[in-house]
């Protein structure tokens, strides 16, 4: 396959910044709004989701799928493959790992309880289900933020030497 020159490296070095900075920047972004969340009021429980689902829809999906195309990009058609290098192994896998959890898990639960405040009106807010989503969903979306900041800290140190052929 034909590698990418060093010009077209910087364009998608470019294009994975940007698209990482939407990632996160949506992920804390859910997270401060998760936090601030009134669950006594309904109105406000119920725009709070409705942002929520507005953010992960627009903000961290669209940069999650951009992330996994770039890092694609960079195995197939850069000398960074995807385990040449430790370092790079660990990044996308962590990575898969966290979108993963954020489809099944924390997406999941969002919609849940969405779908209960439409549902059930205010009484939703009482149901132990409801909450406990709430509450899990929060963790999950506090291990996305700790797993995101651990890949920034290997992008940047490169830890682990290259693997021996």
């Amino acid at each position: 396959m034909k590698k990418i020159g060093p010009k077209g490296l910087k364009w998608l070095k470019i294009i994975h910044l940007l698209l990482v900075v939407m990632f996160f920047g949506g992920i804390l972004s859910s997270t401060a709004l998760n936090l601030q969340i009134d669950l006594q009021n309904y109105n406000e429980s119920y725009l709070a989701y409705k942002g929520l689902i507005l953010i992960s829809d627009h903000v961290v999906r669209y940069g999650a799928i951009g992330t996994l195309l770039v890092g694609f990009v960079y195995g197939f058609f850069t000398n960074w493959g995807f385990f040449k290098h430790r370092w790079v192994g660990v990044k996308f896998v962590l990575y898969l790992v966290q979108t993963i959890i954020g489809i099944f898990v924390v997406d999941k639960l969002m919609v849940a309880n969405m779908r209960m405040l439409e549902t059930q009106g205010a009484l939703a807010l009482s149901d132990p289900g409801f909450l406990q989503n709430h509450e899990i969903r929060q963790v999950f979306v506090w291990f996305q933020v700790a797993v995101t900041i651990f890949i920034i800290i290997i992008s940047v140190w490169k830890p682990w030497k290259m693997k021996k052929a």
